[in-house]
C-alpha cells in the first residue's frame, strides 16, 4: 500500500499536466454519453417488474379495463347554489369538451396517438341520469347534454345528480359546492402534459371559481419533471454557497475552485458510466449529483485544510503537498472504502433504483478518491508560485489568530475535562432517541411531497374534503369455481354491507361496486323511491338489473366492475389521503372483515390499483434500505476492526455513526416526522460521513499519539489541524446545503435538512464524544501494548507505546540539553 501510495503521489507531483490532460479527456469521454439520456419518471418501476402486486395490478386492469385517471375539480364556495348556476357548468362543459381533444403521439407505437379515453370519462355532459320511463322500464338520458341557460335548468341537473348515489361523493358532492371530472389516460406518463394543458385552459375561464387537478398519477408525473427541475436550480446554489465559504475559510480563489472541479468532474464521470451501461436516469437517481457532491467535498475539504495548515513558502509546495498526501491518503482511502459499500450494499434491496443508485453511488465515491489523489497535488503542481503568496496558516497571522481554532480548543478542553458530564449528556440523549424511534410512522404520501401552497398539494387537501377520495384503489374478489356467483343476491349483499362497513368506519371515503349498479337500476325500475335501493331477491332480478343496465349511454361501463363471466368482480375504492398508512388500515380491516364474515360462497381476494402499489412499495423499501443499513453497518465495522487491527478500536470508530442515526431518527419519531423513502436513502450517507470524521479523528490520534506518548499530550494537538479538518467540513457542506430548504419539493428540503443534520450531529459527536471516551478510557485504548497505526507517515509500526514514550521523553530531553549549551 505504501508503493501505490508513494507511485501515486509522485506520480500526479512530477506530471501534472497529465493528470489534468487526463482528467479533462475524461470528462469529455464520459460527457459524450449525455445526449443519450433517458428520464425513467414511472414510480411503478420502484418495483421489480415480477412483483406479485405489480403483476396483479397489471393484470386486475387488463381484465377490468381499468385505466389511471387524473381528476378535475371545481370548488364554488361563495355562491348559494355552488357549482349548480349557469356560469360554472358551462366552465365544467367547456373543459370536458377540451380534455376529449388531449391527444400525443405515441413514442413507442409512431402513427398511433394517445391521451384522454373519452368513452371512460366521467362528467356531467357524458354520465347517464337514470329515471323510470314506466312500469319495469328505465330511460337513460345525459345528464347535463348542454350547459345550462338558467339558473333553474342547472338547480335540475343539481336535483338529478343527488339522486344518483353512484355519483354522490364521486362527481359531485354532497354539498353541491364541488363537481369533479375524471379523466382516465391511455398511459399514465401523460399525465403531466394533460395537467399542464387543463392549467392553461383553466386560466381562460378568468378565475371566478377555484379549480384544482389531482389524482396519483398528476403527482407521481409532477415530482417526476419537477425534481429534474429542481436538481438544475439547487445543485448551482449549493455550490455557489460552499464555493464562497471555502473563500472565506481559505482566501485564494485559485484554491478553493479545487473542490468545485473535483465534484464536478465525479458527477460528469459517474452519471457518463450510468447513461453508457444504459441505465435511465430515474427519480432517486436525480439525486445522485447531490449525494456525490458533499463526498467528494469532504476529502478535497480535509486536504486544502492540511494543506493550509502545513505550507509554508520556505518549505514550498511540492514537499508541502507531499506531505499533505501521506498523511490523509490512508484515512481518505479507508473513508472511501467504507462510503463505497455501504453504498453498494443497496444491490441487495428489491427495489430496482435503488440498486442502481447504491451502485453508482459507490463508483462514484471511488471515482472521487481517485480524482482526488491524482488532481490535488497535480492541480496545485500547476499554480503559479505568487498565487500561493499569503496563503496559510502562518502567513495568515497562526493558529492563535483564527477563531476557528480558539472555539475548537475549548470545546476540546471541555470535552476533555468534563468528560464524564459528556458522557452523562450523550446517555440522556440516546435514551430520549430510543423513544423517539419507538414513535416513527412509515408512511408516504405523494402530494406530501409538494410543499405547502403547491397547486398539487392544495388540490388534494381541497378535493379531499369534498369528495370520497382522490385515490384509489380495486379490491378484486375471485370465485374460487368460477361460477356465475356474481349474479347471485346473496353475493351482492355481501358486497354491500362490507362496502357501507368500510365507509362507516373511515377506512375508506366511498365505494363503488357491481352491487351499487344494481341496487341503483333495482330502484328505478321499482318506483324510484330510496327504500328501494336494494339488492333483488333474484338471480333473474340481478341478470334483468344488469340487463337494462346495458341499455344506457355507455353498457361497457359494467365491465369495469365485473368480468363478462361474472366470476369475478372489482370494488373500487376510493381514500380521501395518500398516506400508505390509510391503506395499510384498509387492507388489515378487509382481511379481518372476510375473516369474521365469512362470504356465502368461497372467494378469494387481492388488491390492485396505484395506490396499493405505493404501500407495498413502502415496505418493500423500509425492509430493503434497513436491511442494507444494517448489512452496510456490520460491513463497515468489520472493515475498521480489519484496518485498526483492534476491535475496541473499530467498535470505537462506529460509535459516531451509531450515535447519528440514533439521533437523527429518534428526532423524526419526537417531532412526528414519516420515515419515507428520502429520509431511507437519506440514512446510507450518515454511514459515509459519520465514520469519515471518525476515521480521520481515531487516526490521527493514534498517529500522534505514537509520538507524544500519552493522550494528554495527544488532545491539545487533536484539537489543532485534524479538529480544523473536520470542523471546515461540517461548516461548509453542512451550511451548504440549506439552500435546498427553498425548493418546491419536500424531498429536498428533506436532503437539505437531513445533511445538515447528519453532518452537524455526526462533526459534534466526533469532536465531542469521542475525545471524552478517550480522556475516560485511555487506559484501555492506550495502554502499554504493540498497536499499529494504518497509514502513519513516520510512524514506527508495531511498536509498544511505553516505547515510543521514552523515546520521545529522551528526545525532548537531548534537545534541552543541547539548548541549554
Amino acid at each position: 500500500m505504501r508503493t501505490l501510495k508513494a507511485a501515486l503521489v509522485n506520480f500526479a507531483v512530477d506530471h501534472p499536466r497529465w493528470v489534468a490532460l487526463g482528467l479533462l479527456a475524461s470528462i469529455v469521454f464520459f460527457a459524450t454519453f449525455f445526449p443519450n439520456m433517458t428520464m425513467d419518471t414511472d414510480p411503478e418501476n420502484m418495483l421489480e417488474t415480477t412483483e406479485p402486486a405489480r403483476v396483479f395490478h397489471n393484470a386486475a386492469k387488463k381484465r377490468f379495463d381499468l385505466s389511471d385517471t387524473i381528476v378535475v375539480g371545481v370548488i364554488k364556495d361563495n355562491d348559494p347554489n355552488g357549482v349548480f348556476n349557469p356560469r360554472t357548468l358551462a366552465h365544467v362543459s367547456e373543459l370536458t369538451r377540451f380534455a376529449t381533444t388531449l391527444r400525443y403521439e405515441d413514442p413507442k407505437q409512431p402513427g398511433k396517438t394517445t391521451g384522454v379515453i373519452e368513452v371512460d370519462m366521467v362528467a356531467p355532459s357524458v354520465v347517464d341520469h337514470l329515471r323510470q320511463a314506466g312500469p319495469g322500464t328505465i330511460a337513460f338520458e345525459w345528464l347535463m347534454p348542454r350547459a345550462p341557460a338558467t339558473q333553474a335548468e342547472a338547480l335540475a341537473i343539481r336535483d338529478k345528480a343527488m339522486s344518483n348515489p353512484l355519483l354522490v361523493g364521486q362527481m359531485v358532492s354532497a354539498d353541491g359546492k364541488a363537481l369533479c371530472l375524471y379523466l382516465p389516460l391511455t398511459d399514465k406518463l401523460l399525465s403531466y402534459d394533460v395537467y399542464t394543458a387543463l392549467q392553461g385552459k383553466i386560466r381562460e375561464f378568468g378565475g371566478t371559481e377555484d379549480w384544482h387537478i389531482a389524482g396519483l398519477p398528476v403527482a407521481e408525473g409532477a415530482i417526476g419533471v419537477e425534481m429534474f427541475s429542481e436538481m438544475v436550480v439547487a445543485s448551482p446554489l449549493t455550490m455557489a454557497l460552499i464555493f464562497g465559504m471555502l473563500y472565506a475559510m481559505f482566501r485564494k480563489w485559485s484554491l478553493v475552485v479545487l473542490p468545485m472541479l473535483i465534484a464536478t468532474a465525479t458527477v460528469a464521470a459517474t452519471l457518463g458510466a450510468m447513461i453508457a451501461l444504459g441505465f435511465p436516469v430515474h427519480i432517486l437517481s436525480s439525486m445522485l449529483p447531490i449525494f456525490l457532491m458533499s463526498i467528494s467535498i469532504c476529502d478535497s475539504i480535509h486536504v486544502l485544510s492540511e494543506f493550509f495548515d502545513v505550507y509554508t513558502e520556505e518549505k514550498g509546495r511540492k514537499e508541502s503537498v507531499k506531505e499533505v498526501m501521506n498523511t490523509l491518503f490512508m484515512p481518505m482511502l479507508y473513508t472511501s472504502l467504507t462510503t463505497a459499500a455501504g453504498f453498494f450494499s443497496f444491490v441487495t434491496t428489491d427495489i430496482p433504483p435503488a440498486r442502481v443508485f447504491g451502485a453508482f453511488v459507490g463508483v462514484g465515491v471511488m471515482f472521487a478518491w481517485i480524482i482526488t489523489i491524482l488532481f490535488v497535488p497535480a492541480y496545485i503542481m500547476l499554480l503559479p508560485e505568487r498565487m500561493l503568496r499569503n496563503f496559510g496558516l502562518t502567513a495568515q497571522g497562526g493558529v492563535r489568530e483564527s477563531l476557528l481554532t480558539r472555539l475548537l480548543h475549548g470545546l476540546g478542553e471541555f470535552a476533555c475535562r468534563r468528560a464524564k458530564v459528556v458522557l452523562a449528556l450523550f446517555g440522556v440523549g440516546i435514551v430520549a432517541s430510543i423513544w423517539g424511534m419507538s414513535q416513527i410512522t412509515i408512511n408516504d404520501n405523494y402530494a406530501k411531497r409538494f410543499s405547502v401552497g403547491h397547486p398539487i398539494r392544495e388540490a388534494d387537501s381541497a378535493l379531499n374534503r369534498h369528495f370520497g377520495g382522490t385515490y384509489t384503489a380495486s379490491l378484486v374478489l375471485e370465485a374460487k369455481n368460477g361460477e356465475e356467483v356474481f349474479k347471485r343476491p346473496d353475493v351482492l349483499t355481501y358486497m354491500a354491507a362490507m362496502q357501507a362497513w368500510l365507509e362507516g368506519n373511515g377506512y375508506i371515503g366511498k365505494s363503488t361496486s357491481l352491487a351499487d349498479i344494481v341496487r341503483k337500476v333495482h330502484q328505478e325500475l321499482v318506483d324510484g323511491s330510496p327504500g328501494n335501493f336494494r339488492i333483488p331477491s333474484s338471480q333473474g332480478a340481478v341478470s334483468e338489473c344488469v340487463m337494462q343496465y346495458q341499455q344506457s349511454h355507455k353498457p361497457h361501463d359494467i365491465w369495469h366492475f365485473v368480468t363478462p363471466e361474472f366470476d369475478s368482480a372489482n370494488i373500487f375504492m376510493q381514500f380521501q389521503s395518500g398516506d400508505s398508512t390509510r391503506t395499510e388500515a384498509a387492507v388489515k380491516a378487509i382481511e379481518g372483515y372476510i375473516e369474521r364474515n365469512k362470504p356465502p360462497v368461497d372467494l378469494s381476494y387481492r388488491f390492485a390499483g396505484l395506490h396499493y402499489i405505493n404501500y407495498i412499495f413502502q415496505g418493500k423499501m423500509f425492509w430493503g434500505m434497513l436491511g442494507s443499513l444494517a448489512g452496510s453497518y456490520v460491513i463497515v465495522l468489520l472493515m475498521m476492526i480489519v484496518l485498526f487491527r483492534s476491535a475496541l478500536w473499530g467498535f470505537l470508530c462506529m460509535i459516531p455513526l451509531t450515535l447519528t442515526i440514533l439521533f437523527i431518527y429518534g428526532a423524526l419519531g419526537f417531532f412526528g416526522l414519516d420515515y419515507d423513502m428520502p429520509v431511507a436513502v437519506l440514512g446510507a450517507i450518515s454511514l459515509g460521513i459519520a465514520v469519515d470524521f471518525a476515521i480521520h479523528f481515531l487516526e490521527r490520534s493514534r498517529q500522534i499519539t505514537s509520538e507524544t506518548g500519552s493522550w494528554e499530550k495527544t488532545a491539545p494537538r487533536m484539537f489543532g489541524e485534524p479538529a480544523r479538518a473536520i470542523s471546515r467540513n461540517v461548516i461548509i457542506i453542512a451550511l451548504g446545503f440549506l439552500p435546498m430548504l427553498v425548493a418546491a419539493l419536500v424531498p429536498y428540503k428533506t436532503t437539505g435538512l437531513l445533511l445538515f443534520s447528519i453532518l452537524t450531529v455526526s462533526g459534534l459527536v466526533t469532536l465531542v464524544l469521542l475525545p471524552a471516551l478517550l480522556t475516560v478510557g485511555r487506559g484501555w485504548f492506550f495502554r502499554a501494548r504493540r498497536f499499529s497505526f494504518p497509514g502513519a507517515a513516520g510512524s514506527s509500526r508495531d511498536v509498544p507505546a511505553l516505547a515510543l514514550a521514552r523515546i520521545g521523553a529522551a528526545k525532548r530531553d537531548a534537545a534541552d540539553d543541547a539548548g541549554r549549551e
